[in-house]
C-alpha cells in the first residue's frame, strides 16, 4: 500500500508493550463476566430477554460514539493521561455496577430501575471501555515503525483474547457461590491495571512534536482499514448471538445442551484468537497479505458452520473462523495507522474504534433477522462479506 511518508522516529528507549496488554486482559475479563451473568441476573430480576440484550448492546452504542472523541483527546493531551483516564473511569464505573447488582440481587428493586441502573452502569463502563483501544492503538504507531506495528497489533489481540477466554471462565466458576462474587473479583482487575500503566507506562509522546489535525471518516486514505474493521466486528458479533439459536435449531439439541455447546464454541473462539495473534506477532507480514490470508480462512470457517450437522463439527468451524479473524484485525489496525502520518494516529485510532462499534451494533441484529429466514444465512453472508474484504483489489501503485 501507498503509506503516508512519515520522519523517521527519534531514538528512544525500547516501547514496552506490556502494560498495554496488561490493561487490554483484565478489563476484557471484567467486561466479558458481565455479558457471561447478565442471562442469570436478568432472571433473577424479572427483566425480559430484550432488556437483557440492549443492557450489553449499550456498551457498543457508546463506544461508537465516543472513540472518534478519545481519539482526538489523545492526539490533543496525550495517549498516557487518556488511558489513565479511560482506566480510571472503567474502574470506578465497574464498581458501582457492582454495588448495584449485590443490592438487586439482595432487594429486587422494581423491574423498570433495575433495568435503567444496568444500562446506566453498562454505557459508562462502554463510555471509559473506548479510551482504551483508541490509546493503545494510537502509542504504538507512535512508538512503533511501520513494519512492527502488526506484530504489535497481534499482541494486544491475544492478550484481549486470554481476557476473552478466562472472563467467562471465572465468573462461572465463582457464580457458584453466587452471582455477585465474581464482579467483586473482577473489579480488582482494572484498578491493577491501572497501577500498572502508572507506574510502568512511561510517556513517550512522541506525536506532540507535531500539531494534531483532524481526520473525516470519508477520508479515502481509511477506506479500506475502515470497511475491514466493520466487516469484522460485525461477523464475530453475527456468530456470538447466533451460535445458541443454530445449536437449538440445525442441531436440535436440548436448551441446556445447546447452552452447553454454545459456550464451548465461544471458547474455541478464544483459543484460536490467542492461537493465531500469537503466530502473527512472531510473522512480519504486510498488512494486506494477512487480511488477505485471514479473511479467506475465516470465510472458510463460516461456509463450513453453515453445513454442521454436529456439535464437533460446529466447534471446529468456530475455532477456523476465529482463527482467521486473528490475522484480520491486527491487520487493519496496522494498515489505518500506516495510512496516516503522526498527527492523525489519534484520530485514526477513533475512526477505526467507531467502525468496529457500528460492527458490533449493527451485527447482532442483522444476524438475527437473517437467521429468521434460514439459520444458515448468517454464516454465509459472513463468508461472503469476508471474501470481499480478502479479494479486495489493490490498484497498481499500491
Amino acid at each position: 500500500m501507498n503509506t503516508v511518508q512519515q520522519p523517521p522516529l527519534l531514538k528512544t528507549p525500547a516501547f514496552d508493550l506490556r502494560p498495554l496488554m496488561v490493561v487490554n486482559m483484565a478489563c476484557t475479563m471484567a467486561m466479558m463476566a458481565f455479558v457471561a451473568l447478565i442471562g442469570p441476573i436478568a432472571r433473577v430480576l424479572g427483566l425480559a430477554a430484550w432488556q437483557a440484550g440492549a443492557a450489553v448492546t449499550v456498551a457498543g452504542v457508546v463506544w461508537m460514539l465516543l472513540a472518534r472523541p478519545w481519539g482526538r483527546a489523545s492526539d490533543r493531551f496525550g495517549r498516557r493521561r487518556v488511558l489513565l483516564v479511560g482506566t480510571a473511569g472503567f474502574t470506578l464505573a465497574y464498581w458501582a455496577l457492582c454495588l448495584f447488582i449485590d443490592g438487586a440481587l439482595r432487594y429486587l428493586p422494581a423491574t423498570s430501575l433495575a433495568f435503567a441502573a444496568l444500562v446506566i452502569g453498562r454505557g459508562l463502563i462502554g463510555a471509559f471501555y473506548a479510551a482504551l483501544p483508541v490509546g493503545c492503538a494510537a502509542l504504538i504507531a507512535d512508538n512503533m515503525q511501520p513494519q512492527q506495528r502488526a506484530r504489535a497489533m497481534a499482541s494486544l489481540g491475544a492478550a484481549n483474547a486470554v481476557g476473552l477466554v478466562m472472563g467467562p471462565a471465572l465468573a462461572a466458576l465463582l457464580a457458584r457461590h453466587s452471582l455477585s462474587l465474581p464482579f467483586y473479583a473482577m473489579s480488582v482487575l482494572p484498578l491493577l491495571a491501572l497501577l500498572v500503566l502508572q507506574f510502568k507506562l512511561k510517556g513517550q509522546e512522541l506525536h506532540l512534536r507535531q500539531p494534531p489535525r483532524p481526520v473525516s471518516l470519508t477520508d479515502p486514505r481509511l477506506l479500506r482499514p475502515l470497511t475491514v474493521a466493520f466487516v469484522a466486528m460485525l461477523c464475530v458479533s453475527l456468530a456470538q448471538i447466533t451460535v445458541g439459536f443454530f445449536a437449538l435449531d440445525r442441531l436440535g439439541l436440548a436448551p441446556a445442551d445447546a447452552a452447553q455447546a454454545a459456550g464451548i464454541a465461544l471458547t474455541m473462539v478464544g483459543a484460536a484468537l490467542i492461537f493465531s495473534q500469537v503466530l502473527v506477532s512472531k510473522l512480519q507480514w504486510p498488512p494486506l497479505r494477512m487480511i488477505r490470508v485471514g479473511g479467506c480462512i475465516s470465510a472458510l470457517g463460516f461456509a463450513s458452520g453453515a453445513l454442521a450437522d454436529s456439535v464437533g463439527m460446529l466447534w471446529a468451524c468456530y475455532f477456523v473462523a476465529a482463527a482467521g479473524m486473528g490475522w484480520v484485525f491486527p491487520a487493519f489496525q496496522a494498515l489505518a495507522a500506516n495510512a496516516v502520518d503522526a498527527g492523525e494516529q489519534g484520530a485514526t485510532a477513533g475512526s477505526v474504534g467507531a467502525a468496529q462499534a457500528l460492527g458490533t451494533v449493527i451485527g447482532p441484529l442483522a444476524g438475527t433477522l437473517i437467521y429468521a429466514l434460514d439459520p444458515r444465512l448468517p454464516y454465509l453472508m459472513a463468508a461472503l462479506l469476508l471474501l470481499l474484504i480478502a479479494l479486495w483489489p489493490v490498484p497498481a501503485r499500491q
